[in-house]
């Protein structure tokens, strides 16, 4: 959530932080705003709404001339979104100014405690409390301000400061929220992810928690909360800076849909040796995989879904319990992590607020944390025990659709190592579904190609009102994605049940002409899903079916059809989730809603 960009050197910087916050629209605001020393004083200038109304505001920066500054945009914690309320803060004596992702926990007494030495507030923001306690323990030297008021505040923060009285310094601090510093020939900068400073420099460092980091035009210094000073190494990124453009689709998340296939393979055959499934990154030997006795998986939204097929992929063929947990359940519920308990953390960013501190609570029990991200150099990467990445590449939509596909390859591998290694796959059977491994990017490719179809079956449904995606074992975790991916970014009301808890209540909001989508890719379940296909229909249901090829008879009760491939039972999710995902994507585009940010969301939910 929110976005923060920073520079410092030889060009104007207000360009600069405008291009930076652009890119990282994708994480949601509401406002943006920017600060920039013009040689004389510190000068602000933020507005509601998207960053193209402060670009006009402020002229592409024209109108806020200095090398030095820093920008915010702002998804709105505390406080109504409104330009008092936007970032940057400044102190009374508008000398320092301060953008901040998080949240302050102990905002209320530190604001009174200031209020009573005399500090005046024009916002409702936690983020004001800090701008005015770096000033209450400013006496010339930042640094030391700036430990003392980490050692006070609590919660989350990312922090880029500017003094007024050193203008040639930018400072910055994290903890919990992401911040990473690069550096090129023309200046230092700062942001909340690769993808702002991305065309400026590819040596980026991870700054970790508690930790300091003061850049001047032509170097940084690192240090710790006692102000000691630390060394640090660049991570050099190898992204294709062009990935994070449209590259001619209309949307990102169109894109990135395309993306799949791609994704899919780059995922999985580095891990493919031969015959077998090598996971290097896993650290983990034979003997350590046989003595799993549980596995915890935790997550938040689709990577939760990703989990929830997990779960009957790795009961399935490995035959180890798995308990499923959303992460801001987890963390909360005491949960009972006894020995040969392994626990999965799944994020997309890598940042997911919930998620890591579910991975610290879970180290903090004593267990080892396996953490399947997308972003390298991720909190949750560097702070899991071992991680597993999903190489989708930069996902700018906030609904996500390769990262998600590429969290199931991901899972599909370890349930298959994990099975191999304790005897569960027989060799034959262990080949065979390898073999229908490599063959599902090519699949989900003829499914792309399908679009056309799909989409004028969405067109019908733009003006819908509730929908309901029904299924059984692994087709309900499709079905709870499938739902997801249609309500978040169309804003159409939309549940996903298991089909058989249609007669515990669920039906009776069944009306005619409701559509309900009806995944079957379950053999073992097919007859029984088609049963509550016709329950439904009976009561004036339009009934959309994805099945697999060849089972015809679903069309008896079924008003549409699509067919996916044949695959084995265990990977349908990554076919049958293709058309889902177009579905919702054109019902979006067909009623004008903003498909790659939509209202309300962010692409890494940094705060709880």
């Amino acid at each position: 959530m929110c976005g923060i960009v920073g520079y410092i050197g030889s060009h104007q910087a207000a360009p600069v932080i405008l291009e930076g916050l652009s890119k990282l629209e994708y994480r949601g605001y509401d406002s943006a705003g920017m600060a920039v020393f013009d040689g004389k004083k510190i000068g602000i200038c933020k507005s509601v709404g998207r960053l193209k109304v402060l670009e006009e505001l402020t002229h592409g920066g024209a109108t806020m001339p200095g090398t030095v500054g820093i920008g915010h945009t702002r998804w709105a914690t505390h406080g109504a979104p409104s330009n008092q309320n936007a970032h940057p803060h400044y102190n009374q004596e508008e000398t320092i100014a301060v953008v901040h992702n998080g949240i302050i926990e102990n905002y209320l007494p530190l604001r009174e405690k200031l209020v009573s030495k005399g500090y005046q507030f024009v916002s409702d923001t936690d983020t004001e409390v800090v701008a005015h306690l770096i000033d209450y323990y400013y006496k010339g030297n930042p640094l030391e301000a700036i430990t003392k008021v980490m050692n006070r505040v609590q919660g989350s923060y990312a922090l880029g400061i500017l003094f007024a009285e050193h203008p040639d310094q930018i400072f910055a601090v994290r903890k919990d929220s992401p911040l990473i510093v690069g550096q090129n020939e023309d200046g230092c900068f700062i942001a909340s992810d690769v993808p702002a400073i991305l065309k400026y420099t590819r040596k980026v460092y991870f700054i970790e928690n508690q930790e300091v980091v003061r850049l001047r035009a032509d170097h940084m210094h690192f240090y710790t909360v006692d102000e000691e000073e630390i060394t640090k190494e660049p991570v050099t990124i190898d992204w294709d800076a062009n990935a994070a453009e449209k590259g001619g689709y209309e949307h990102f998340m169109l894109k990135e849909m395309y993306e799949q296939p791609k994704t899919v393979t780059d995922t999985l055959m580095p891990r493919i040796k031969g015959n077998d499934i090598v996971i290097e990154e896993l650290g983990m030997g034979d003997e350590e995989i046989k003595a799993i006795r549980k596995i915890f998986i935790v997550a938040c939204g689709s990577a939760y879904h990703a989990g929830m097929t997990a779960k009957y992929v790795i009961e399935g063929i490995a035959r180890i319990p798995v308990e499923v947990d959303v992460a801001s359940e987890f963390r909360y519920r005491n949960p009972i992590l006894e020995e040969g308990t392994m626990v999965v953390v799944i994020s997309q960013s890598g940042e997911t607020a919930d998620s890591l501190a579910a991975l610290r609570e879970s180290q903090k029990l004593g267990h080892k944390v396996l953490g399947i991200v997308n972003v390298v150099g991720s909190s949750i990467a560097r702070e899991a025990d071992n991680v597993m990445y999903t190489w989708a590449g930069p996902e700018i939509a906030v609904a996500t659709t390769k990262a998600y596909s590429a969290q199931l390859i991901a899972l599909y591998l370890l349930a298959m190592k994990f099975a191999k290694v304790r005897g569960m796959l027989k060799e034959g059977e262990f080949r065979s579904m390898l073999g229908d491994l490599k063959r599902l990017p090519g699949q989900i490719e003829r499914l792309l190609a399908n679009k056309q179809r799909i989409q004028r079956f969405a067109n019908r449904y733009i003006g819908a009102k509730d929908v309901f995606f029904i299924g059984r074992g692994i087709d309900f975790a499709i079905s709870m994605e499938g739902s997801l991916k249609l309500k978040e970014i169309s804003y159409i009301h939309s549940e996903a049940y298991a089909a058989g808890e249609l007669k515990h209540g669920t039906i009776s909001l069944i009306e005619e002409g409701t559509l309900v989508a009806a995944v079957a890719t379950q053999d073992a379940l097919f007859q029984k899903t088609l049963s509550n296909m016709v329950e439904v229909k009976a009561r004036g249901a339009f009934v959309l079916a994805v099945t697999n090829e060849g089972n015809t008879d679903i069309e008896k009760a079924a008003d549409y059809c699509i067919y996916i491939p044949r695959t084995n039972p265990y990977f349908t999710n990554s076919l049958a989730i293709i058309p889902l995902q177009l579905f919702g994507y054109y019902v979006a585009v067909g009623k004008g809603c903003d498909v790659d940010k939509p209202r309300n969301l962010a692409k890494s939910v940094t705060v709880e």
